[in-house]
């Protein structure tokens, strides 16, 4: 089973500026997952995709087999993330002129994953008939009982209803938070499609002090508290 993993990382950031190489616990935050890749003893390959110079040397000094230069129609704030990767694969496959059999993406700015974690998802996905696998967290909030939204009138309603009303959290159906980690996807799912969510795309479940992405200033912190915690 030939394996790649990608690790796609843009230049700009609003909300924590230059994040992707901004010093976490002692390193440049994609550095985290670079090492956490080449430490799972998963991977032919490692390469990493950026529109910035800065990020694609980091990425080098830090042990990526290979980097691509992304397009900027693919590296603006808009920008979907699934082409971002598949640009990545096809890109490195035709360097290599060889393909791979699973595709492996680690979210640059969710490193707080084990390489237990990687390891144990990839043979979740491999030996399943699924075609991708997404991780997240059980989710802090329940669509079926306490999360709300606002309806037209600008009325509060709960998200999601169901025949029967859920008076204890525990009785509401099993939720989840994407917690933007790690995604895998076997070749014949990879290409074919243009969203990540599949009629068969199967979960693994972190635990909630794994699953913080860095989205804002606060999350930065927390990660760096949980990071230098266990040095």
């Amino acid at each position: 089973m030939k394996r790649i993993c990608s690790i796609c990382a843009r230049g700009g950031s609003k909300g924590v500026v230059n994040k992707n190489i901004r010093t976490i616990a002692g390193k440049p935050l994609i550095a985290h997952s670079i090492e956490r890749a080449i430490e799972s003893k998963s991977f032919e390959s490692i390469v990493v995709s950026s529109d910035s110079e800065e990020i694609l040397d980091t990425a080098r000094n830090f042990g990526a087999d290979f980097v691509i230069k992304r397009p900027l129609n693919l590296a603006s704030d808009k920008s979907a993330k699934l082409p971002a990767i598949q640009h990545c694969i096809s890109s490195i496959e035709k360097e290599l002129n060889k393909t791979f059999d699973t595709i492996v993406d680690l979210d640059a700015t969710s490193p707080l994953r084990s390489v237990k974690d990687i390891i144990e998802s990839i043979a979740m996905l491999e030996q399943s008939q699924s075609l991708n696998l997404i991780t997240g967290s059980h989710s802090r909030r329940s669509p079926y009982f306490n999360l709300v939204e606002l309806n037209e009138d600008k009325y509060v309603r709960r998200s999601k209803e169901l025949d029967k009303a859920v008076v204890r959290r525990q009785d509401a159906p099993e939720c989840f938070d994407m917690n933007a980690s790690i995604y895998i996807w076997k070749r014949e799912g990879f290409f074919d499609h243009s969203r990540v969510l599949l009629d068969n795309t199967i979960l693994f479940s972190m635990p909630e002090e794994r699953s913080v992405d860095i989205d804002s200033e606060l999350d930065f912190e927390i990660v760096k508290y949980l990071l230098e915690k266990d040095e």
